[in-house]
């Protein structure tokens, strides 16, 4: 089990976690997600429309691997960056979003301080020892006045976050099992990633971390 302060995070003596904010319109809310039944609906979402690498424009694979749930969902292949209602892999409707996620994600953007959040969109992200996700805007929606809301589930990862500029300074912050960062408003397009994860063991994911990007992509 993630030990915090391993991580370079104070400890916590009394059971819970402060907001912390990490830039003008964006905050990582600490633990918000731990409820065993979130990873349990990533099953469920993954049985119908299963995990794959997909491929950027130029043909190269990417390393994460992806599905998505919701009315929309994000595909990548050589026509380019987009969101599609069906999966291309088994040519059905993506999964429902399910009303545990919905709370979910709608509760952490108004804690962030963006109410009534409904995304159409989530993304669920598989990450294996020695995968990245290079720095990148999320500017494939229909438009930019939503927050982004991204769940970390399993294996601690090394999130980087800096402004909408690139050549803007990125801070690194470690998330854990059950952190959930939420971003918009002036932070809409800030550039993040995630550094090359490290090979563990996770009690609930094994050598795996699991991200849930929600967004409002229509």
């Amino acid at each position: 089990m993630t030990i915090p302060w391993e991580n370079g995070m104070e400890p916590d003596l009394f059971g819970t976690r402060r907001d912390e904010p990490i830039g003008p319109g964006a905050m990582i809310l600490r633990g918000l997600a731990s409820a065993p039944e979130i990873l349990a609906e990533v099953e469920r979402i993954a049985a119908l429309s299963p995990f794959r690498h997909m491929l950027t424009p130029g043909g190269r694979r990417i390393g994460v691997e992806m599905t998505n749930c919701g009315a929309l969902g994000w595909v990548s292949d050589r026509r380019g960056y987009r969101y599609e209602p069906c999966d291309p892999l088994t040519g059905r409707p993506w999964p429902a979003m399910p009303a545990r996620f919905l709370q979910l994600a709608d509760e952490a953007a108004a804690r962030a301080g963006f109410p009534g959040f409904r995304p159409d969109a989530c993304l669920v992200n598989r990450y294996v020892p020695g995968v990245k996700m290079g720095l990148h805007q999320d500017r494939d929606e229909a438009g930019f006045d939503a927050p982004i809301v991204s769940v970390s589930l399993g294996l601690p990862a090394t999130f980087q976050f800096g402004g909408p500029e690139r050549s803007d300074p990125v801070a690194k912050h470690v998330l854990d099992h059950g952190d959930v960062v939420v971003w918009g408003g002036p932070a809409r397009l800030a550039w993040h990633g995630i550094l090359t994860l490290r090979r563990a063991e996770h009690p609930l994911t094994g050598a795996a971390r699991i991200n849930l990007t929600f967004r409002r992509a229509g």
